[in-house]
């Protein structure tokens, strides 16, 4: 096992607060490791080009310096799905370049931690999606499931898409996403008893999540 690939139920669970934590908790343990998040909209323009906010985060808390465009090597400006933001900019997301970075990380690193875009079910271009991308990888895989109405659904629906792929499906967390979430803990049961890997961790709510703290909370990570 070279690392973990992170996915979630929608966009906006969590996702980058997981892979930051799960980071954090492997170096803890004594190993190197590198992030990647491949693809990402909503990048800023700046003087070195379009930068994603979650991507320099993942790219600070590497053991080792990288470049940004190995974190980060597709980057768009526009906040919408990836495939259109990548048409729009005339490029084009080629699996084969992310796995070749991946790779090329594996090799400096004990541990890689890969983020992937929005959902699971997400195109990547016309005839890719985001679970090929995961397949070629050969990634563990790790659900983030954001609590709050309607996850149920979105996390069972996503569990299964994830068990189709022949992939290994390691667990899962629970991100509180509000300070107050109705039935919480019945929500968790409900997910416990029917997703059939193990919870990993239920990270709490907090305005400003910190991956120190935020890894305290994956008591059951593998």
């Amino acid at each position: 096992m070279s690392g973990y690939f992170i996915t979630g139920t929608d966009t906006g669970v969590g996702k980058t607060v997981v892979t930051l934590a799960v980071m954090e908790l492997l170096k803890r343990r004594g190993f190197e490791v590198a992030g990647m998040k491949p693809v990402a909209s909503g990048c800023s323009p700046g003087p070195e080009g379009l930068r994603n906010s979650d991507a320099v985060q993942i790219m600070q808390a590497c053991s080792s310096g990288l470049p940004y465009s190995q974190v980060n090597p597709y980057a768009f400006e526009a906040a919408i799905a990836p495939h259109i933001a990548a048409a729009r900019s005339g490029e084009s997301i080629r699996i084969t370049k992310i796995v070749s970075i991946c790779r090329d990380l594996e090799d400096s690193a004990d541990r890689v931690v890969v983020e992937g875009v929005g959902g699971w079910a997400v195109p990547l271009g016309s005839e890719t999606m985001l679970p090929d991308l995961a397949c070629r990888l050969k990634l563990p895989v790790i659900l983030v499931v954001g609590l709050r109405l309607g996850c149920i659904n979105h996390a069972l629906l996503t569990a299964s898409a994830i068990k189709s792929t022949g992939l290994e499906f390691c667990g899962w967390i629970a991100n509180q996403q509000q300070p107050r979430i109705e039935a919480m803990d019945e929500i968790i049961n409900t997910l416990r008893e029917c997703i059939d890997v193990p919870l990993l961790g239920t990270l709490p709510w907090r305005e400003e999540p910190n991956p120190g703290e935020m890894a305290e909370y994956l008591d059951e990570f593998p």
